[in-house]
């Protein structure tokens, strides 16, 4: 099988290290990773300027190609040029910190994901939840371990190309992970956070508020509410944002009805 892997915090973070390795249990690996930090870039592509790339090494053997771009970048290129066959599956990740919750949508990781299914590519993003507040330090090796069990059920189990998952990983705490549950995504914020603070020479400043746990609503079944009682969560996205419902009560059951509206006389 041919793995195409990358990720949003760069090609040295420590997450995509420890990944690397424990995919090569399932097939044959190509890193194809941005060259620093790229999270929050959400579905961004470089188009204004040429993508610069560089081959990564370890003793003296290829290891991978550092893009100096974003995510979706990344996965084109890896389809396209570097994978020494199309891919059989792309992963993404392991982030550090969760991607839950309406934050998918800005997340650079799940993005390399979305964009390996827009090729038609069985893709899934992995994220390690971090907190502040917990002195231990994730432990990426575990999680990069049993990320492979997950991966292999959801191969076996979902065999259709084009499938998108998220799956998510709790504090490294004693005894978690508890298990794995599907989950829905938690698409109810309680709050939104930008922090002013004020610069040595007196002028302001902002930090946007990016705590995914405490900014929603710990909704039953959501992958919010899970994560933080210690589950896995493993989500089924898709990439359609056609609203149907709404779309099929203003069509009434007809098929691409015109609107009445004559714009050559809009008055």
């Amino acid at each position: 099988m041919q793995i195409l892997l990358t990720n949003d915090d760069g090609i040295h973070a420590p997450g995509i290290r420890s990944l690397q390795k424990a995919l090569t249990q399932l097939g044959d690996v190509e890193v194809v990773a941005p060259l620093s930090e790229q999270s929050g870039v959400g579905l961004s592509i470089t188009y204004l300027h040429p993508l610069m790339i560089h081959q990564e090494f370890e003793e003296e053997q290829h290891w991978g190609w550092a893009v100096a771009g974003s995510p979706a970048d990344c996965v084109k290129l890896g389809i396209l040029e570097f994978c020494p066959k199309r891919p059989d599956l792309i992963v993404s990740g392991i982030n550090s910190g969760s991607n839950v919750g309406i934050n998918v949508l800005y997340s650079g990781t799940v993005a390399g994901a979305i964009e390996g299914a827009f090729a038609g590519i069985t893709s899934i993003a992995i994220s390690a939840a971090s907190s502040f507040s917990n002195d231990i330090k994730p432990d990426y090796d575990q999680y990069a371990e049993q990320s492979i069990p997950i991966i292999k059920k959801l191969l076996q189990e979902n065999s259709g190309s084009n499938r998108l998952w998220n799956v998510n990983f709790p504090e490294t705490k004693p005894e978690w992970p508890r298990g794995v549950k599907w989950t829905s995504l938690g698409v109810k914020r309680h709050f939104d956070v930008m922090e002013k603070r004020i610069d040595p020479r007196g002028r302001p400043y902002y930090w946007s508020g990016l705590d995914p746990i405490s900014n929603h609503r710990l909704e039953a079944g959501t992958d919010i509410q899970e994560l933080s009682e210690g589950f896995v969560t493993v989500t089924p996205l898709k990439f359609d944002l056609t609203d149907h419902t709404l779309l099929n009560e203003t069509l009434n059951g007809e098929t691409n009805r015109e609107l009445d509206l004559d714009l050559q006389n809009p008055g």
